[in-house]
């Protein structure tokens, strides 16, 4: 690598978390692995294969492109995209045989259109919104939407699916009236004679706690990379390995003086003789620039905290306490280090956000080592 920062992915913890999922989901119940925004900043691919490897038969992905990326890399499995496709593209989605959500009428004309022109059927699955407030049919206008969907000539309705809004805070109550509504719909649809293969509604929040959404088809995404959704899921009944340890080695240290300013803007200034360790990461590697004089790093199994804001490419951090600190010395911004670890969920705490949120900004010019048991 042309510079000492990068990400360990260890794809046995990836497995470890299929397996785990699969054993408090029912004999009938399948999982798709969520690998969008390349797999939460994991590696797309890797991942996916690791996981269709132990037991996943779907993955789910946000856009058109990252269908065929995981496609162009000779992955075959079933694949839903999740989001939006606009229209002209609809060719593509069944050339590549790939499943569309759809939330439109308009939507699923240009699919069957597309299949039509190439003799085969369009896979659809249709997103009702049941109190997200973002993609889906409402549900007071599904059952003619669908049913309108239905009589298209060259379309399969695959799946029907919903999404929770709170699935993973303490009340379930938003969440049980979200289940009760796509619940309904389904009957409805039945009423008419309209059924699906899939029918899924479970995300990470929902897969831990609430076994009724399960359906025949679980969404796992932040736990399939070892964290949970929210402090409020009740994680004794999923263990969790986190897959992710993003690491750099110090480039430089030195000693200065009381009083010495350090970075940009002089936020921080020392209050008596220092040593000051220079890392070779910034806010353009995903290090994000809200943990100037914040968060804490792990070197030679300790903490040192980050001081003066953090640079495009590089941050300091005072190691006056940690005296056998050297050059090349590993350093750990999330992950284990010794005996020690420094979770991602306090970096999300000291940033103001969610775990999700640091993932998925790790940038793409940070090397992913992957690691195999």
């Amino acid at each position: 690598m042309s510079r000492p920062v990068w990400a360990e992915i260890d794809l046995e913890a990836v497995a470890r978390n299929v397996r785990a999922i699969k054993k408090i989901l029912a004999p009938q119940t399948e999982i798709m692995a969520i690998v969008k925004a390349n797999a939460y900043g994991h590696g797309a691919g890797p991942v996916a294969r690791t996981a269709l490897a132990n037991g996943v038969s779907w993955l789910g992905v946000a856009t058109l492109g990252e269908a065929l990326d995981l496609r162009r890399e000779g992955i075959t499995a079933p694949l839903l995209i999740l989001g939006y496709t606009p229209p002209e593209d609809a060719g593509r989605v069944v050339e590549a045989d790939i499943s569309q959500t759809v939330f439109s009428v308009d939507q699923a004309r240009a699919l069957n259109a597309a299949a039509a022109a190439v003799g085969t059927r369009a896979r659809l699955h249709l997103k009702i919104d049941t109190g997200m407030g973002r993609l889906g049919f409402l549900p007071r206008e599904a059952v003619t939407a669908t049913r309108a969907i239905a009589d298209l000539p060259h379309v399969t309705l695959e799946g029907i699916f919903t999404h929770f809004a709170a699935a993973d805070a303490a009340d379930k109550t938003y969440t049980q009236r979200q289940l009760g509504l796509f619940q309904q719909v389904i009957a409805e649809l039945e009423k008419q004679g309209i059924t699906f293969p899939w029918r899924h509604a479970a995300n990470s929040g929902a897969i831990i706690d609430l076994p009724g959404t399960h359906f025949n088809l679980v969404r796992a995404g932040i736990i399939l990379y070892g964290h949970y959704p929210s402090p409020e899921v009740k994680r004794e009944r999923l263990a969790l390995t986190p897959v992710m340890t993003l690491k750099t080695r110090v480039v430089l240290v030195k000693e200065v003086p009381a009083g010495s300013y350090i970075s940009y803007g002089c936020t921080y200034r020392t209050p008596g003789p220092a040593r000051i360790a220079t890392l070779p990461v910034g806010y353009a590697d995903g290090y994000s620039r809200l943990l100037s004089n914040r968060a804490e790093v792990l070197v030679r199994g300790r903490r040192a905290p980050i001081v003066g804001r953090i640079c495009m490419d590089q941050c300091m951090i005072d190691v006056t306490a940690i005296p056998e600190v050297r050059v090349g010395d590993e350093v750990v911004l999330f992950g284990r280090q010794g005996g020690q670890t420094l979770t991602v969920e306090e970096v999300a705490a000291w940033m103001g956000t969610i775990n999700y949120e640091i993932l998925c900004l790790i940038s793409k010019r940070v090397p992913r080592v992957y690691l195999h048991s």
